[in-house]
């Protein structure tokens, strides 16, 4: 199952935060400024409960240039982050979730693609929202539908998977793993 995707502008009206502080819950300070939320989630980005954002994903904040992608977890690039990490990965594979947050297939492929990343050790896996923002990158990477999962290695996608295709993505990443 997939989704067609479409870029459109950011709805009117939708909330945001201040741009003196990236989260409502905390008073700004110039640490939240440079940081951004202490709770990791992104401005207008509600929080759960909990307290925490609903996201289970590292979101990628670092010097560009002494960047290193993080294995054992799924880690939130946008298109500022993506090519350097997928740089620093070396002749790792890389599998690329690509997703929107209204997809409901790619709501059912999230915990199984974290799952995914704790157990493949040696794989770096990354997340990227196809929203507004990324929308370049998109479609540099060729994308029609969502959920999309490239597979990188040695810095150029090797393999596709489109659509909520869980076994068919276990296969892929086995492959090139092996390869």
């Amino acid at each position: 199952m997939a989704l067609r995707i479409a870029f459109s502008s950011p709805s009117i009206g939708s909330t945001t935060s201040s741009p003196s502080s990236s989260c409502g819950n905390q008073p700004p300070s110039s640490l939240s400024r440079f940081l951004g939320c202490p709770h990791g989630r992104s401005p207008g980005e509600p929080l759960t409960a909990s307290g925490r954002n609903r996201r289970a994903a590292v979101v990628a904040r670092s010097n560009l240039e002494t960047a290193m992608p993080t294995v054992g977890q799924v880690t939130e690039v946008d298109k500022e982050t993506f090519w350097p990490l997928v740089k620093a990965a070396g002749d790792r594979v890389v599998v690329l979730d690509m997703y929107t947050q209204w997809c409901g297939p790619c709501k059912v492929m999230a915990p199984k693609f974290k799952e995914l990343s704790e157990k493949h050790l040696d794989v770096v896996f990354m997340k990227l929202d196809c929203n507004q923002e990324n929308k370049t990158l998109a479609k540099e990477l060729g994308i029609k539908v969502v959920p999309t999962f490239k597979i990188l290695k040695d810095g150029k996608v090797v393999k596709e998977v489109t659509g909520a295709k869980y076994d068919d993505l276990v296969v892929a990443i086995e492959t090139m793993k092996s390869s």
